[in-house]
């Protein structure tokens, strides 16, 4: 259990090291990153809120 648990926490903080650049991205990726902090009961919301918040990203119109 105790592998896991390190697997799981490495793969949070390569999310918090890694960016791509976009703003609205990269704050979902640290919304999700930070979910281990908050209480599972609030995860849900967490990830439909992300979820979302990516759609609009991909949806946006590029800088022309």
């Amino acid at each position: 259990m105790d592998e896991q648990q390190s697997e799981a926490s490495g793969s949070v903080d390569a999310a918090q090291e890694e960016r791509t650049g976009l703003a609205p991205v990269d704050e979902v990726l640290d919304q999700v990153a930070r979910l281990s902090e908050r209480p599972v009961s609030e995860h849900v919301a967490v990830f439909e809120r992300a979820h979302e918040q990516l759609r609009r990203a991909l949806d946006a119109r590029p800088d022309s």
